[in-house]
């Protein structure tokens, strides 16, 4: 039994969104399904760290999580991510998968789940630039409680947090302080995000920084390939 990760599928089976208008991007779907097919056993947990789907609704998504309930793996956990605009309460989504028999995908959101000894922890989180805005000073506020709650909520059951984000908390020379301050506090040593594309990816930080270790998952970086967390 292993854990793995990877960001930013961006599957589009029921809506015209095609990504391999972008570089890096030609196939990319058949590229994930035969890396992931390769690795992932059907005991195996993977979490996706944000852009599941380009679907508008929960409907439109559908085709999408039926293509990765399909995929082998016994529990796929799915973070928010900037562009999954289906993204509704957790009831609705809870209800929704088990309406339409997808037993393998999990809701991250405000909680953890338990992988032997660890903790799955994780939020969206939100861009580190133009924190002086109110508006996203309110929002940065709230991704750092909720990064505070599923971490808490690791800890009180006794296990060893991990954190996956989608965006990063740290890019570049920009720092998102709410969102390091919480993994600093809690003695965070790996924090897995994605979000990040193309040309962007060299200012990202692969690496450790103040105790944590930063790894970038996103699809197009990865090449595709889930990657490994234990």
């Amino acid at each position: 039994m292993s854990l793995y990760v990877i960001g930013d599928t961006h599957l589009s089976f029921g809506t015209e969104k095609p990504m391999d208008i972008f570089a890096g991007w030609e196939n990319h779907a058949e590229l994930l399904k035969q890396a992931w097919c390769e690795r992932i056993q059907p005991e195996d947990t993977v979490v996706l760290a944000g852009d599941i789907s380009w679907g508008m609704t929960m409907e439109e998504a559908l085709p999408d999580f039926q293509w990765l309930d399909a995929l082998p793996g016994e529990r796929k956990i799915i973070i928010k991510g900037n562009h999954d605009y289906w993204w509704v309460t957790r009831k609705k989504m809870d209800a929704f998968f088990a309406e339409h028999g997808l037993t393998t995908l999990n809701i991250l959101h405000n909680d953890h789940y338990a992988y032997e000894n660890y903790g799955i922890c994780g939020t969206r989180g939100w861009v580190n630039m133009e924190q002086d805005e109110p508006a996203n000073a309110k929002v940065i506020a709230r991704e750092a409680q909720r990064l505070e709650v599923s971490i808490q909520s690791a800890e009180r059951a006794g296990l060893k947090p991990i954190a996956f984000l989608h965006y990063p908390p740290l890019y570049g020379a920009s720092c998102n302080w709410e969102m390091l301050e919480v993994l600093w506090r809690h003695h965070i040593t790996d924090c897995w995000y994605g979000h990040v594309h193309g040309r962007a990816q060299s200012h990202a930080i692969n690496g450790e920084r103040d105790g944590v270790t930063y790894h970038l998952i996103a699809g197009d970086y990865v090449r595709f390939i889930p990657q490994i967390v234990l």
